[in-house]
């Protein structure tokens, strides 16, 4: 059963101000992880981000308790598809049919190895609408996510922390 950001299950009837509290909370920490990564590329001059990193904020801060969102799916979800979508690209060339397969691919490796993260899955298409190269596996994939999902670790035990302490 999925969970809400404080942890709460999604069926089960949570007062307004309740729900809209947790719904603020995880656009916070949304919003700060994001920041954070996007300030971090703009100094560096590195690309820390990209596009599938919005959609893994959904999850691990609007369902940080969800299977999905464990760190070794994000982690190794986006890891697994860029390297997928790199070793079609690369090998394959550009084109819908080797993007599409490199899709495919990086589902049934994610399937395989127990590390689905569904915003993983569109890895594969920034890798061929941007003609990446094999730097992409580490920056942005990897640095991004496991700054994002450090972050979401962190941000997650300061929420606990304060309500247990309040």
């Amino acid at each position: 059963m999925s969970q809400s950001p404080l942890g709460t299950s999604l069926n089960t009837a949570v007062p307004a101000r309740v729900r809209i509290g947790q719904l603020l909370l995880a656009g916070l920490g949304a919003f700060l992880a994001l920041g954070l990564v996007g300030t971090l590329a703009e100094r560096s001059g590195q690309p820390w981000l990209i596009g599938s990193f919005g959609a893994s904020c959904v999850l691990l801060f609007g369902f940080p308790k969800a299977p999905f969102s464990r760190p070794r799916n994000v982690i190794g979800g986006h890891l697994l598809s860029s390297c997928i979508g790199l070793a079609c690209l690369h090998l394959l060339g550009p084109g819908v049919l080797p993007m599409s397969l490199a899709c495919a691919l990086a589902l049934v490796a994610m399937g395989a190895s127990d590390t689905t993260h569904p915003p993983a899955g569109g890895n594969p298409i920034i890798v061929f609408m941007t003609l990446a190269d094999w730097s992409f596996a580490l920056v942005p994939t990897l640095a991004g996510v496991l700054l994002l999902t450090a972050f979401a670790w962190l941000y997650g035990r300061a929420l606990q922390a304060l309500r247990t302490s309040g």
